[in-house]
């Protein structure tokens, strides 16, 4: 049972949340442009969702793992691995066939998808598949790469895709809606990094915070804050988005507080992971709340 455990730990359970996210934000595009949600093949796009995150993040622990950063790296709810894996060194080859048997069976998802609609989704695909793959041994070492990525991943590549397959075709509004998750994983990402700078650089990525500094990473962070509420009340007053996704803006102080915290503690941040807590909170509940802001 504890070997069990292990393997399900690597998979990061509570923060695939995120992923329910994004599809459910996805989906309420289709219900916003009063067009029918087809049940099964939205219940089909959460489980490829959920199997490219999965695919992600056992991957990484096993990367991390085998190069030894698993073993250098301070633990937090939310940054650091999950440490599943040095305390149970003999599931290292069950954790990388659950990694490769969820991007196969995504595949399988991907082509059944391809077949249905035509080539459409191939891209989105094509690129997930390629995240997939190369985000812990090359995109960790390109910082403006590694930056952009996982915003590319969840915001454009996940919610566009969930609105494609839904529909078979795309419709302005999920890639407006897109920027949102774009930009506040980014910031996910972005400041889950500054507590293993260190351990990350010993082990040879070359991420943003590496590359350019925590000041400089934090003013980034800053920025696509800013950058985050811009595009809200822009899209409200454009006609883009209703008046009501301005209730999206309410988690907001959340993010003000994560960067507070940043520039109080840099690197340090990892010690007092109510920062990066609510760095995560503010992810889900903007995302959650403009898609629901969609729906009504």
């Amino acid at each position: 049972m504890m070997n069990l455990k292990a393997v399900f730990l690597s998979m990061r359970p509570p923060f695939l949340i995120l992923t329910f996210a994004c599809v459910f934000l996805g989906a309420s595009t289709v219900v916003a442009s009063q067009l029918a949600v087809n049940l099964p093949l939205l219940m089909l796009a959460l489980l490829g969702a959920l199997l490219a995150h999965i695919s992600v993040n056992t991957l990484n622990e096993y990367f991390d793992f085998k190069s030894g950063l698993d073993f250098e790296t301070i633990k937090t709810p939310f940054s650091g691995g999950s440490g599943a894996l040095p305390q149970n060194p003999e599931m290292v080859g069950t954790v990388l066939t659950v990694a490769i048997a969820s991007s196969i069976t995504l595949l399988t998802i991907g082509i059944y998808f391809v077949w249905q609609y035509g080539a459409g989704i191939i891209p989105i695909g094509i690129t997930g598949l390629v995240l997939i793959a190369t985000y812990t041994g090359w995109v960790n070492r390109h910082p403006f790469v590694c930056l952009i990525a996982p915003g590319f991943g969840f915001g454009f590549l996940m919610v566009a895709g969930t609105q494609f397959v839904l529909l078979g075709e795309y419709i302005t509004l999920s890639w407006l809606v897109a920027v949102i998750p774009f930009f506040l994983v980014n910031n996910l990402l972005l400041l889950n990094q500054f507590p293993d700078i260190k351990a990350d650089t010993n082990a040879g990525r070359y991420h943003f915070p590496i590359a350019y500094g925590v000041k400089r990473s934090t003013m980034v962070y800053g920025l696509f804050v800013f950058a985050t509420i811009a595009t809200i009340v822009v899209g409200v007053l454009t006609g883009s988005f209703p008046t009501l996704s301005l209730i999206a803006l309410l988690p907001m102080p959340l993010a003000f507080f994560a960067l507070y915290g940043a520039i109080k503690l840099g690197e340090k941040i990892g010690g007092e992971p109510q920062y990066l807590g609510a760095n995560v909170a503010v992810t889900i509940l903007t995302t959650l709340l403009l898609g629901v802001s969609l729906v009504i």
